[in-house]
């Protein structure tokens, strides 16, 4: 019996400075809401080392279990992408240093991260950021690279 006829995923990469909060956020919202059309990845063009505690809150906030870790752009210099999207405007003028597939594309959000106060405004920047990712993100996916 022949295999069945499953189209492949479109990739798209996420790409931040330091690939801790809202690139890890957009690939998980996209791996979890548009996951069976893409296939979606985050890096950083200088990674921080760590996921924040508090992306990964926001996260299961909405029902989503992310284990992500942060990753070094250049790992992904052999996979080709048929997206990439900065997240960030530092990000946005290095990304020059993306010399591969895919087409790019800079939706910027704050850093949540860098955001001062009490622990619950703080997560309330996170939250707005995770709502804003996750509103804006697979609109542009749909608008522009919808797959029939």
């Amino acid at each position: 019996m022949p295999e069945p006829n499953i189209p492949e995923h479109r990739k798209v990469l996420f790409l931040c400075t330091g690939n801790s909060c809202r690139s890890q956020m957009a690939e998980a919202i996209i791996n979890s809401i548009n996951g069976d059309k893409w296939q979606a990845y985050s890096a950083g063009t200088k990674p921080a080392g760590y996921v924040h505690p508090y992306a990964i809150d926001v996260l299961k906030e909405i029902g989503i279990t992310h284990q992500g870790t942060s990753k070094d752009a250049s790992q992904f210099n052999a996979l080709d992408f048929d997206l990439v999207i900065t997240v960030c405007d530092s990000a946005r003028e290095e990304c020059p240093i993306w010399l591969k597939s895919g087409r790019q594309v800079h939706l910027s959000f704050i850093d949540p991260a860098k955001i001062v106060g009490d622990e619950e405004y703080v997560l309330d920047k996170f939250r707005e950021v995770r709502d804003e990712i996750k509103q804006k993100i697979p609109r542009l996916l749909e608008e522009e690279y919808s797959i029939d």
